[in-house]
């Protein structure tokens, strides 16, 4: 029997995310910009709940394509408002349009989303080695820098903890307790590892 980080529980769609995609290193600028609105929609709620609505996010926001989110207009907005499918919340909703105009913004001056974000950990994810789901922080000085700059360029529903949980989603950092079989799986350097400090 696998052991897995204790933050999945047992819910089938947890347990493929935890043994499939996070922590796994992620280097599309569309999977990156869903991520980070998914996140940002996932403020003061669980993942869970953004992870069941996932494909209706998926269908509702173009598949997260940042050109024509951030070509969105008040009928746009109206519309993902009336869609039971998303988190109804018209904050969350103009944060995601503004933060697509905000990603072009990005891919224009740094020649993707990805060479952007990735700056942030040298291009090369941090291996933890944590021992329980109370050692792994919620933030750290990365995140705090990653949120900074971020807002610095117009980004809403991006603060420290957001900006930290999607540095996990997408193998920023790999926060698999060590004790979990995805630790050792997407540690395949363990000798040669950078270690983060928080």
């Amino acid at each position: 029997m696998k052991y897995r980080c204790t933050w999945c529980g047992d819910n089938p769609l947890y347990i493929a995310y935890h043994d499939n995609e996070w922590g796994v290193p992620a280097h599309d600028d569309r999977h990156l910009f869903e991520m980070l609105l998914l996140e940002g929609a996932q403020a003061g709620l669980s993942w869970l709940t953004i992870l069941k609505k996932r494909e209706n996010y998926r269908k509702a926001f173009d598949f997260f394509d940042p050109e024509r989110i951030a070509a969105y207009s008040d009928l746009d907005v109206q519309r993902l408002l009336a869609n039971p499918g998303i988190v109804r919340n018209r904050l969350k909703i103009a944060s995601a349009i503004k933060n697509a105009r905000s990603v072009l913004e990005i891919q224009e001056e740094f020649g993707s989303l990805d060479a952007f974000l990735w700056r942030y950990v040298d291009g090369t994810p941090l291996q933890n080695e944590w021992q329980s789901k109370a050692d792994v922080p919620t933030r750290t000085k990365l995140s705090d820098t990653m949120s900074k700059d971020l807002k610095k360029l117009g980004f809403n529903f991006i603060g420290t903890t957001i900006c930290y949980s999607f540095m996990q989603a997408v193998g920023m950092v790999n926060d698999h307790i060590i004790g979990c079989f995805r630790h050792a799986e997407l540690n395949k350097n363990p000798r040669t590892a950078r270690k983060q400090t928080r």
